[in-house]
């Protein structure tokens, strides 16, 4: 992976990602919420979209929290995949764009093997303040994350 995975306790780095309208997201726009940052490398996976769709039934066991579900996939194809599985509850953004340093500032970005340049899975939560609360980065990219220690995460 470029980078270091984040860790538990740091400051979150500010991102600027892209909406399935082609609007730019930004950490900002979260400010004031939990921030659980569902991170994958293409919806085009069973398990990437496996977690999606698991996130945004939790979502309403989450108060206060914005579900963002971060993979480099092109923000149509996102729009296109939370329309048909009726995702609604999670907001996908892409990382699409060469300026972006959203995977190397996370420590996601995978750097070699059949994925080169994709991220990887993970999973960050931010608090209000802005401290990264919990982290996850999946050990083999097959795996699930484990959804239940993230939601326990939230409850504090």
């Amino acid at each position: 992976l470029a980078g270091e995975f984040i860790k538990t306790g740091a400051q979150a780095p500010a991102f600027t990602l892209v909406k399935n309208d082609l609007s730019n997201f930004s950490l900002d726009d979260a400010r004031g919420k939990f921030v659980l940052l569902n991170i994958f490398p293409s919806l085009d996976t069973g398990v990437c979209a496996t977690s999606v769709r698991k996130f945004n039934q939790m979502a309403s066991q989450m108060p206060d929290t914005l579900v963002l579900a971060i993979s480099k996939d092109l923000p149509f194809a996102q729009g296109r995949f939370c329309t048909t599985e009726g995702i609604s509850n999670v907001t996908a953004l892409s990382d699409f764009r060469h300026s972006s340093r959203f995977g190397e500032e996370y420590g996601v970005l995978m750097t070699d093997g059949p994925l080169c340049g994709l991220l990887a899975r993970a999973i960050v939560i931010i608090n209000p303040e802005g401290k990264v609360i919990y982290t996850e980065l999946v050990p083999e990219i097959t795996q699930e994350p484990n959804y239940e220690a993230a939601l326990a995460a939230l409850k504090g």
